[in-house]
């Protein structure tokens, strides 16, 4: 007589190999951040206390802190840009992308090469000359206060109700593999983030950041040569993703609504990855903590190439997932609960029997979402002091005070943040909406930005003008799809599962199709909508909007002469084609001049001519 067949729950059971081992390695790169930590911090009181003996100006404080004396290496730079920009989110959304949708997304890698191009020639070269430290500050520089608390606004805003998701995430991850309660490994880890950070300042988030990036880097190729290996070699998975369509060529369809085209991921991605590098403080925090313009760009350099390289792992998880996974679909059967746990069951299934493995892609996990919360909390002590404080401030900040306040900061943010990790969960529509808050805002701030430095002709009034119309624009797109998913209006096809092999029991869900094996709700024939473009297109709406009506509305109201702009703030070939012959000798002074207050931190300004 047959032996009963496993049910799905028992299945899910025994891939749960989490042991001894996997905890202490999981331990172990909570406690190197620690040390870290406080390595950088006892550093810093040392350096503290030099200070006070050898009276060294007022502001060195907040400079060590968050730009780490603009002394940084290339090195832990650029892996601590890669490190902040793939949180946990992102290494499993890109796999799971992958798993239900396919290779389309893969050929994101053109715009991020797009955006390596824009921040070369465009970005970091006026960033690196002013040497400001918040990024907002530049919008006061060229226009008004009015734009510079308008971005540090929003960026506040969407970094605070973004941090407690990049932790929630992962967090599943280890719920998945080890079964203890979400919350409490997730107040548990951010507690230690919020220490070494409010203890370390920059350097200990970029120090952090090198030992995290390894460990996850590490985690992942562990996972792509076993599964590899444990299907039957690459021969194999490339033959089963072929059979299901999931590995297709570019998809050059000039219909915006689709989900995924090149033109989509071109100019859409694109204008994302820019707005997210380019005007985004956690990242341009990085790039100012390099002393100088060329280190910038090897720094861009080693970032670009280790992103994609560190992308197409992830979506190579993606594929190797459907060929492990390739006759008994674990979404279907309820093996992944929801779809970010698809690359925890397949790290189970893979590496749950060797001690230590397990515990380690954890880590990895763990420590990209780490280094996106840390660098959102020191990036959050910059702006608070450089934009809402110092403005504001009636005379100069001491270094005790601006200590207290840039580690306050971090403090009562990180409290904040592990607060509403503990009721993400029951958010519901409210978490959708802000995670939608993200593309609201940083389409109309790029814009925001490119007129700026591209369009010397634009005063303040027409900016501020053009940002509220591309606020307004996005908000109703963005808050308008949302509705639209929620009630089945908007659906996207998914490539084709299978539970034909499964070797256990389980329950069909509700609405379950056969041909295609993943619930398919009605599709509306309604007439498309200016909210049914592709996701990807937001960004580049919203920037665009802005763009237009700011420019347009200054050449009707005729806002400023472009010879009257200091020449800083434009992008260096706008420069020379408004000014050819010369850089005016006032354009450094009128920095000094502008803001006091905002600008105790920049280094002697001293120019002779353009980058």
């Amino acid at each position: 007589m047959a032996s009963p067949r496993l049910t799905v729950a028992e299945v899910s059971e025994s891939l749960q190999h989490f042991g001894v081992v996997d905890y202490i390695v999981f331990m172990c790169s909570l406690l190197i951040c620690v040390v870290i930590g406080l390595y950088f911090g006892w550093k810093d009181w040392k350096a503290q206390q030099n200070r006070k003996r050898n009276a060294v100006r007022r502001g060195s404080e907040a400079l060590n802190y968050l730009v780490g004396g603009r002394k940084m290496k290339i090195f832990p730079v650029a892996m601590s840009l890669i490190a902040s920009f793939i949180s946990g989110i992102a290494i499993m959304g890109a796999s799971t992308e992958t798993y239900l949708y396919g290779t389309q997304f893969c050929y994101i890698f053109t715009a991020i090469i797009a955006m390596a191009f824009s921040m070369n020639y465009i970005f970091l070269p006026v960033y690196q000359g002013l040497e400001i430290t918040s990024a907002y500050g530049y919008l006061q520089l060229r226009f008004d206060r009015r734009l510079r608390l308008l971005g540090s606004g929003l960026f506040t805003l969407a970094t605070l109700l973004h941090l407690p998701i990049v932790i929630y995430v992962p967090a599943l991850a280890f719920n998945q593999v080890s079964g203890i309660n979400v919350h409490i490994v997730s107040t548990s880890v951010c507690l230690v983030c919020i220490f070494y950070t409010l203890v370390g300042g920059i350097k200990a988030v970029v120090w952090t950041d090198v030992i995290q990036m390894f460990i996850m880097i590490g985690a992942l190729i562990l996972i792509v040569i076993k599964g590899t290996a444990d299907i039957g070699g690459l021969g194999v998975l490339i033959e089963r993703n072929m059979a299901s369509g999931r590995i297709e060529g570019p998809n050059f369809s000039i219909d915006p609504t689709e989900r995924h085209t090149i033109w989509a991921i071109f100019f859409g991605g694109g204008c994302f990855w820019i707005s997210k590098n380019a005007i985004h403080q956690m990242m341009i925090q990085r790039y100012l903590a390099l002393p100088s313009f060329r280190d910038a760009q090897k720094a861009l350099v080693c970032f670009t190439v280790g992103i994609i390289l560190l992308l197409m792992t992830c979506f190579y998880n993606g594929l190797l997932i459907y060929a492990t996974f390739y006759d008994c679909d674990p979404l279907t059967t309820g093996l992944a609960k929801a779809k970010d746990q698809l690359l925890p069951v397949l790290l189970m299934k893979v590496l749950g029997n060797y001690p230590g493995l397990a515990g380690l892609f954890i880590s990895g996990i763990f420590s990209a979402s780490l280094s996106s919360l840390s660098t959102g909390l020191n990036s959050l002590s910059a702006i608070v002091l450089e934009d809402f404080v110092k403005p504001f401030s009636r005379k100069p900040l001491g270094e005790r005070a601006t200590r207290y306040i840039m580690r306050g900061t971090v403090l009562g943010f990180g409290i904040v943040a592990v607060v509403l990790v503990l009721v993400v969960e029951k958010l519901g529509t409210v978490l959708q909406l802000s995670m939608s808050l993200i593309p609201i805002s940083l389409g109309p701030l790029l814009g925001l930005f490119l007129m700026g430095m591209l369009i010397p002709w634009v005063d303040s009034v027409s900016a501020f003008g053009g940002a509220v119309s591309g606020l307004v624009t996005m908000a109703y797109i963005v808050i308008r799809a949302q509705l639209a998913i929620a009630a089945k209006e908007m659906t996207f096809p998914t490539k084709p599962v299978s539970v034909a092999g499964c070797e256990y029991d389980f329950e069909f869900p509700p609405a379950y199709n056969a041909t295609v094996g993943l619930p398919s709700p009605s599709v509306h024939a309604n007439a498309k909508s200016l909210h049914h473009v592709s996701f990807l297109f937001y960004t580049f709406i919203g920037a665009a909007v802005t763009l237009t009506i700011g420019s347009l509305t200054a050449s009707i109201l005729r806002g400023q002469q472009s010879n009257k702009v200091d020449p800083l703030l434009l992008a260096p070939f706008v420069r020379r084609a408004y000014f050819p012959e010369h850089l005016p000798i006032t354009s450094a002074v009128s920095l000094q001049k502008f803001n006091k207050g905002d600008t105790q931190l920049y280094l002697p300004l001293s120019f002779s001519g353009f980058p």
